[in-house]
């Protein structure tokens, strides 16, 4: 049985980097011995475990995407006999065959030991009350953070996502302190409990909130309607699940954990390793991950790594929040556009985080509409009304763009609520 262990979260660079060594190398000759998919990609490029010696040596090894994945689906990239893995989790598949992600027990174990991490970098210690309101099953969030808050001692409430009526009576009567689930789904959450005159009897202290790209204008809000302090966390099912990496007190960037993921950023277009300190597309290579062992996988994630000395003495290097996905990305008349830009616009103003994007295409040329919801505030203010505000948010958005946008305005409520994942984007082009 594995334990959190925060000594390790400290360690110097140096020594750091000897463990990643050590591990990488044990881990390729895995890899190479016991998945034979992967070894048919390093041979195609003519590399053998005897060719990496050090993190050094990474640029080396042939990418994996989430189409190898999708290719090698269910057990091409097991890496363990089936009888040894205790568990699976799995993405929604709702853009593609579902991909299937392998543990053993030693794998879970790790994994909530990442989890316990986090708990424990926003404050969380045994006397907290955490309310787990990711969703359970296949959904990594549930049992990621079900099993880091077991590591802490915490108290710990398995609601999973939806009935919001349930999660505010446990939140009330059991004094939950830290609350786990998406920004989306936090939003909702904090418009209930406003409209229920709850807020007096709320105890949290701080939320964590993963699985969507959300800004730091919505950081903002949900601190000021919850009365928390809201943090970052990063992972995804095909490297673990939740807990890859975290932010700490400082809010200035996620913690990567380093002795068991080594995180590097590459060109997109050229697949070029970049500089830390350069924003490109993060890949992750497992290093201590048994059944599901994925060297240099493609997140499609765009951020940037640093490795700026933190405040809260933690060496693990941070990777900042994500600046959108390279696959997510919107082309609009031949315009980069990200939903994160648009939000913090639109936040920023003063509306609500639940918004949708309709991309279209007229003739020859690409149409973007921004639907979002009025604040009860504005939707009844006579003297500049809703044109008036459509024609403002039109130049705010084309300013922060360099395009013209489309915006529509809705009476508030009348756009249906997440209590998972957040659906922004509409792209009828690809229907």
């Amino acid at each position: 049985m594995h334990y959190y262990q925060p000594d390790v979260e400290t360690k110097p660079r140096g020594d750091m980097v000897k463990l990643q060594n050590e591990r990488l190398i044990r881990q390729v000759k895995h890899v190479w011995e016991s998945v034979p998919y992967y070894r048919g990609l390093m041979e195609k490029k003519g590399v053998t475990p005897e060719n990496i010696g050090s993190v050094e040596d990474l640029y080396k090894l042939p990418f994996l995407t989430k189409d190898d994945l999708r290719e090698a689906y269910p057990y091409g990239l097991l890496g363990v006999p089936i009888e040894d893995a205790v568990r699976i989790q799995s993405t929604s598949g709702t853009t593609g065959k579902r991909v299937v992600a392998f543990y053993t027990q030693h794998d879970v174990d790790l994994w909530e030991d990442c989890c316990a991490r986090a708990i424990a970098a926003v404050g969380g210690t045994k006397q907290d009350v955490v309310q787990v309101a990711y969703g359970y099953g296949l959904f990594t969030g549930g049992p990621g953070m079900d099993g880091g808050s077991h590591k802490l001692g915490c108290l710990t409430l398995p609601m999973s996502s939806g009935f919001t009526d349930r999660q505010l009576q446990f939140m009330c009567d059991l004094d939950a302190t830290i609350l786990c689930c998406t920004p989306s789904y936090a939003e909702f959450l904090a418009e209930t409990i406003e409209e229920s005159g709850l807020r007096g009897r709320i105890k949290l202290k701080a939320g964590i909130f993963g699985a969507e790209t959300w800004s730091n204008e919505m950081r903002a809000r949900l601190e000021d309607k919850l009365g928390i302090k809201a943090y970052d966390i990063y992972g995804l099912t095909e490297i673990t699940g939740p807990g890859v990496s975290f932010e700490c007190s400082e809010q200035t960037g996620m913690h990567v954990n380093e002795d068991h993921f080594i995180a590097e950023t590459i060109d997109p277009m050229t697949g070029d390793s970049l500089q830390e300190g350069e924003k490109g597309e993060l890949v992750f290579t497992c290093i201590t991950k048994q059944a599901f062992p994925l060297l240099r996988y493609r997140t499609r994630d765009i951020c940037v790594l640093s490795r700026e000395a933190c405040s809260c003495g933690r060496t693990l290097v941070k990777m900042s929040k994500l600046m959108g996905r390279s696959d997510d990305m919107l082309i609009i008349k031949g315009v980069n556009v990200f939903p994160s830009q648009i939000e913090a616009v639109l936040i920023e103003y003063g509306l609500s985080a639940n918004y949708q994007l309709v991309v279209d295409r007229v003739g020859h040329s690409d149409t973007l509409e921004v639907r979002v919801e009025l604040t009860p505030d504005m939707f009844t203010d006579t003297v500049r009304g809703i044109e008036g505000r459509e024609r403002e948010l039109r130049e705010r958005i084309k300013n922060a763009l360099g395009i013209a946008v489309k915006v529509t305005l809705v009476a508030p409520k009348t756009m249906t609520r997440s209590e998972g994942k957040a659906v922004r984007v509409i792209d009828k082009r690809k229907m």
